[in-house]
């Protein structure tokens, strides 16, 4: 796995994939690679305007949905109309945001990297053949998963920490999800994956001075691109080595550059009572059980 490159996905001709937030960024670079090689590609995409210019560069292999994951609305329209994929990629996110909040009241973060999310794949797993990756970051590591407040409507907010315990939350509802599936029985997986530092339209959302910093970091050798940054991705989503509940990214720089393998992770993420905690109070705040 030292060397895993775009090169080494195996044909993928015959199997579907849902990439959320493919307009942009590691989503859209996601996409491309996969339809390469043979794959059909569901853009799905709040921005379908951004999402159909991706589309006409990868061809016939890809179709575009409307999917707001800030709106459950939206989430159970997309469901409702979904026939089904192989793969499912977790990948749509905001990162370090102004306080917000989404159609249904959450934390705006929260609300779009892990409870639409979570709502998403729990109406679709039926329909999921293969397996569902879910995109987390290294900043999980600063992550903490206030069950008392998940939405911020009691502490003082702080964005960079809001985007820390989101992160953590995809840490902790791929490996949950991947231990009730195989509790379950079911052959479908779930893996977890980060792009490490990589430079996309996902910078620069905080409107404050970290905005500059950032900008900065993406010029510097430290940030890779965006289709480096989709290699754990696409590794965790492709890949007949990669297994269930697995953590994966860049292998050099501290995480940050490198080829995909097994990366390291805080081990917050192992507290099964938090992510039953956060579990179950996922399906409570957006009515979605998952029934395993």
């Amino acid at each position: 796995m030292s060397d895993w490159s775009t090169a080494d996905i195996p044909d993928q001709s015959g199997r579907r994939f849902v990439v959320t937030g493919a307009n942009s960024g590691l989503g859209a670079e996601t996409a491309k690679a996969l339809a390469a090689k043979g794959a059909q590609v569901v853009l799905a995409c709040r921005n379908t305007g951004k999402a159909d210019a991706v589309a006409t560069q990868i061809g016939s292999a890809a179709t575009v949905a409307e999917l707001d994951l800030a709106d459950l609305d939206s989430v159970r329209r997309f469901a409702d109309a979904f026939t089904g994929a192989d793969v499912l990629v977790n990948n749509a996110g905001v990162m370090a945001v102004p306080l917000r909040r989404t159609a249904d009241g959450f934390e705006m973060q929260i609300g779009t990297n892990h409870l639409g999310h979570f709502a998403l794949t729990a109406l679709i797993l039926d329909r999921i053949s293969d397996r569902v990756v879910t995109l987390s970051s290294g900043v999980h590591q600063i992550g903490r998963i206030d069950l008392g407040d998940l939405n911020w409507e009691l502490r003082r907010y702080r964005r960079w920490q809001a985007y820390g315990d989101s992160k953590m939350a995809d840490l902790m509802f791929g490996k949950e999800l991947a231990a009730r599936l195989s509790a379950s029985g079911s052959s479908t997986t779930s893996m977890i994956a980060h792009p490490g530092y990589a430079a996309t339209e996902l910078q620069g959302r905080s409107e404050n001075f970290t905005d500059t910093f950032m900008r900065l970091m993406n010029t510097l050798p430290v940030a890779q691109s965006a289709a480096a940054g989709a290699l754990p991705t696409l590794y965790a989503a492709t890949s007949p080595d990669a297994t269930n509940g697995t953590f994966y990214g860049p292998t050099k720089l501290f995480g940050m550059h490198g080829a995909p393998g097994r990366s390291g992770y805080n081990k917050r993420a192992d507290d099964v009572a938090v992510r039953k905690g956060l579990w179950e109070l996922s399906e409570k705040l957006t009515g979605t059980p998952f029934g395993i």
